[in-house]
């Protein structure tokens, strides 16, 4: 008679079909949500923001329920990147005043830009993507992508928007206050192109919520419904979504329902 480790054969594949129980099953589809919500942040999140995430999906669960699944996971915030002030040589880094101070309803172009950076998971590894926004039609006018985040992804995204634009005046250009926008070269640009820093309050993610919302639009509407194998594959699709859905078509309730791209042209057929 054929047996594995004592158990017959067919005693192993009743045990391989056995369903798993309600709660069970239960268990494992909120794990396998909450993996793809904390790999998806780059591993910043921490439960509070991946409950906001399976409740943005449709999916009923408590905050203290998403807390013990993650710890179960061994899955928690990587906040590594924080010092404590008297433990580091060198100068901190200059941060700008807030001048955006969360006033988003913008009625001029080219007046206020918000940039920000979010991660997207491949089979290759992160790629990193970076965008700038106008807040007057919430139209993303520069973007760039990249394997690592260094200070020349946001520059790129930057120097994408100045290109395209051609702006006639200062323009403020809102971002956090993460490495790559207080860098000395970030300083430089900004000063040759006539444009003035303002950075969020450190920790509020509300300072810069256009951004933070074009993010959770491209997540929910494009990147949670792929599985990239490349990054060229997820920098196509990310291409496709900004300049060929999103900037052309994607309605936006804050434009009365018009694309970024037919706000601005029925606003300059206005004037």
């Amino acid at each position: 008679m054929c047996r594995v480790l004592g158990v017959h054969f067919s005693g192993f594949y009743a045990w391989l079909k056995a369903e798993l129980k309600p709660q069970a099953r239960r268990r494992r589809h909120l794990t396998g949500l909450i993996k793809q919500s904390w790999l998806e942040s780059g591993g910043v999140y921490g439960y509070r923001k991946v409950h906001h995430d399976l409740l943005s999906l449709g999916e009923r669960c408590a905050e203290n329920t998403v807390a013990r699944l993650m710890r179960a996971e061994g899955l928690r915030a990587q906040v590594g990147y924080k010092r404590r002030p008297g433990k580091h040589g060198g100068k901190p880094s200059v941060v700008a005043t807030n001048q955006l101070d969360q006033a988003f309803d913008v009625f001029e172009p080219d007046q206020i830009w918000v940039t920000d950076i979010t991660y997207i998971r491949t089979y290759e590894g992160w790629l990193y993507l970076a965008i700038v926004i106008d807040l007057y039609a919430r139209k993303v006018v520069g973007w760039s992508m990249h394997s690592r985040m260094h200070t020349s992804l946001v520059l790129n995204a930057l120097l994408m928007a100045v290109w395209r634009r051609k702006p006639k005046g200062k323009v403020v250009i809102h971002s956090d206050q993460g490495s790559q926008f207080t860098s000395q070269e970030w300083g430089d640009f900004l000063k040759d192109h006539n444009l003035d820093a303002s950075m969020s309050r450190r920790g509020n993610c509300y300072d810069n919520a256009v951004a933070e919302s074009f993010f959770a639009s491209l997540k929910t509407e494009r990147i949670r419904r792929k599985i990239y194998k490349t990054r060229q594959e997820a920098r196509q699709d990310v291409f496709d979504y900004i300049e060929l859905f999103y900037n052309p078509k994607r309605r936006l309730a804050k434009n009365g329902m018009l694309s970024p791209a037919e706000f601005e042209k029925t606003a300059i057929m206005k004037t």
